[in-house]
């Protein structure tokens, strides 16, 4: 094991790798705290207007996300995760514009949401793809440490968001430009691939349905994706829609104080990949996975019983935890299951599976919120997550699922 690990952090590639995504995820945090602080605590718009605004900025990007997949297939997604990156970076430095002329307005800021969620869309699948092939066999050591990275610049981007009514939005937007920038340098320095199998015969289109068949075909990898794509509507849609209200109306606080909640909830997605990646490979990934929809049952009733704000914080840490280990697990289901000729293509359908959830969480919580109260905008994700153990378990031989890591042995 000791050597494996080793093996993984003097690989140059690798290391390389987790830099991008240190810039890039910081500058995605940041956009995180910024959209929806903007819309509910500088904008101040009701609950259903803000779901119906995050679903529509939200849409582009997933009717995009598949192509983007498929385009990164058909190319060197090195390449074009570059020319994506790029260009995001004038998409902040613009919003700063308008603030600097006083016209930040929904409309000023829906276009920046949208700019942005096109980016990540296309981003997402090419950036994910990228891993498998500068980590070689150890996939899901792989997809920890960067899951990890991931979650440790969360926690980054939302300090240095929550900073915004301090500092100004204006230079927030700077930062997030900035990290883009440096996410772009680092993507050169990741060594250019080509690659035989490509078929630019194949229509783009006829590679994204390619993609989708690809996806359907392995029900390990088309069960992990319904059930990632059902959870994510009720419970990344409580917790990116309700969770901003929930701390302005229920406990009167402000963007420091989401950002601080937000960092408690990484801090524990980040320290459950840290204890993921001491202990893996796992032999049956579907197994843990199942039973993390489960245990969520009860950390989501928590939250939504209004307790003391300390205890809110103990139980987003709690969630934390539990939504590191489902986030990982099913990321490394699918990459570890993928055909490499597949691979891109399938994992933009996993990204559409979990950003594709949240307009549709949005639009759907932000109803809820403004017809039945704010707390009880939790109350649809407990039923779901039991519903969606029971499916598991009981429909789908996903908890049967065993690594190749395994079945190579």
């Amino acid at each position: 094991m000791n050597e494996q690990l080793n093996s993984l952090w003097q690989n140059s590639q690798f290391r390389i790798y987790l830099g991008t995504t240190a810039f890039t995820g910081t500058a995605t945090a940041m956009q995180q705290l910024l959209l929806s602080w903007l819309l509910v605590g500088i904008l101040l718009l009701p609950a259903d207007q803000v779901g119906m605004i995050q679903a529509l900025i939200g849409l582009p990007g997933i009717a995009l996300m598949l192509w983007g997949g498929a385009r990164a297939d058909r190319t060197d997604a090195r390449s074009f995760l570059l020319r994506v990156y790029a260009v995001a970076w004038l998409f902040p430095l613009a919003l700063f514009g308008m603030t600097e002329i006083d016209l930040l307005n929904i409309w000023t800021v829906s276009l920046f949401g949208i700019a942005m969620s096109t980016a990540i869309s296309f981003s997402s699948p090419a950036q994910q793809a990228i891993l498998n092939r500068v980590v070689g066999t150890d996939v899901q050591r792989g997809v920890t440490a960067a899951t990890a990275m991931g979650f440790i610049v969360q926690m980054l981007g939302l300090v240095l968001a929550g900073q915004m009514e301090i500092v100004g939005v204006g230079n927030i937007l700077l930062i997030q430009s900035a990290s883009l920038v440096l996410g772009a340098l680092t993507v050169v320095k990741i060594a250019p691939l080509s690659i035989e199998r490509r078929d630019n015969k194949t229509s783009t289109f006829e590679s994204m349905l390619d993609g989708l068949r690809a996806s359907y075909k392995n029900k390990d990898i088309f069960n992990t994706l319904i059930i990632t794509f059902t959870s994510g509507v009720f419970n990344a849609g409580a917790f990116m829609t309700a969770l901003p209200f929930i701390v302005k109306r229920a406990y009167d606080g402000d963007a420091l104080g989401l950002a601080s909640i937000m960092i408690v909830f990484y801090a524990g997605a980040t320290i459950s990949n840290i204890i993921q990646f001491r202990i893996m490979p796992l032999e049956k990934p579907g197994l843990w996975f199942l039973i993390m929809q489960f245990t969520r049952i009860f950390i989501i009733y928590l939250v939504w019983i209004q307790p003391e704000w300390w205890v809110l914080m103990a139980v987003l840490f709690v969630w934390g935890l539990n939504m590191g280990v489902t986030t990982n697990l099913s990321r490394a289901i699918i990459q570890e299951g993928t055909e490499p000729a597949y691979l891109a293509r399938v994992l933009s359908v996993y990204s559409l599976a979990i950003m594709g959830s949240m307009p549709v969480g949005a639009l759907i919580i932000g109803f809820i919120i403004e017809g039945f109260g704010t707390m009880n905008a939790m109350v649809p994700a407990i039923f779901v997550s039991a519903a969606l153990c029971i499916y598991g378990f009981a429909f789908t031989d996903l908890w049967k699922y065993k690594s190749p890591s395994f079945n190579s042995d």
